[in-house]
């Protein structure tokens, strides 16, 4: 399910989601917005932590849009998961590649793999966490909710 945007950014969220995008169109992938930010700022929690997943390399996002950025941060990679952070002033940004995991009967560690939005929000534990905002040019703060986490928001659940 897709919404119109139900809050409103600060400035400064605002700045750093658009410079997102623009990385992101630049390198030809899509980004999001995802998790405990976007169902914080929705809640009107202060956030400190943004969540970013693209249809691509989220290092390489990552570092793209650390290079934008003034002073221009390190950019910590996590080869082993395939997962980069910067730290810019007082929050942290996360990038990771949208990825699917499936499990065999006997093992608690999942297979991971390159996969949609829609297969990275199937990963998250709770439906208020699975929701996205998406960071493209033709849709800037659209809401993509697949599993009803703003109706759990409002009715103040937490589902898995």
């Amino acid at each position: 399910m897709q919404q119109s945007i139900i809050f409103k950014l600060e400035a400064w969220e605002r700045k750093i989601l658009e410079l997102i995008a623009t990385a992101g169109e630049e390198l030809g992938v899509e980004c999001y917005a995802v998790g405990g930010f976007v169902r914080d700022r929705i809640i009107g929690r202060e956030s400190k932590d943004i969540d970013i997943v693209t249809i691509g390399d989220g290092i390489q996002l990552a570092q793209s849009v650390a290079s934008k950025l003034r002073p221009m941060p390190s950019v910590n990679i996590f080869e082993k998961f395939g997962t980069a952070m910067i730290r810019h002033k007082d929050i942290e940004i996360e990038f990771v590649g949208a990825r699917k995991e499936s499990y065999t009967i006997n093992s608690r560690k999942p297979q991971v793999s390159s996969g949609s939005l829609l297969d990275d929000q199937l990963r998250r534990d709770f439906t208020i966490n699975a929701i996205s905002i998406s960071l493209s040019k033709n849709n800037f703060g659209e809401i993509i909710d697949p599993f009803n986490g703003l109706e759990d928001i409002s009715n103040k659940i937490i589902r898995l």
